[in-house]
């Protein structure tokens, strides 16, 4: 079992910047690819990023490649996400997750799922 709590969500403006945390209780952390989703009101659930066990991989989808970067700190059993340049069209409520598999955009890949933490940014 894998249990994840985000933290670090808030209201910002445009432009401005935001670091979310997961924190993982388990054993099982540094064994699982993580990724990061989020939902807008009315919208389906969208990958945002995604990061292999040790680190060493990352993949982002389109929309925020060279603004937001994923990392992950084993040892802390703790999953980030760097957001900078924020647009209003990056308001959602954000997710982590965790996965047994390789790093992946497919939310049905993975097993566990934190509570959210919402993003809320400002025009």
């Amino acid at each position: 079992q894998v249990q994840l709590v985000e933290s670090g969500g808030g209201l910002v403006q445009a432009g401005g910047s935001l670091r979310l945390s997961c924190a993982a209780s388990g054993r099982t952390f540094s064994r699982s690819a993580m990724g990061w989703f989020r939902q807008a009101p009315g919208k389906e659930r969208e990958f945002v990023a995604t990061i292999s066990r040790g680190g060493s991989t990352t993949y982002y989808t389109d929309s925020v490649k060279g603004r937001f970067t994923i990392s992950r700190d084993n040892a802390k059993n703790t999953v980030y996400l760097q957001m900078n340049s924020l647009k209003p069209e990056d308001t959602a409520v954000y997710y982590c997750a965790a996965t047994s598999v390789n790093p992946t955009d497919r939310w049905l890949d993975y097993d566990y799922w934190g509570q959210g933490t919402q993003v809320t940014v400002s025009s």
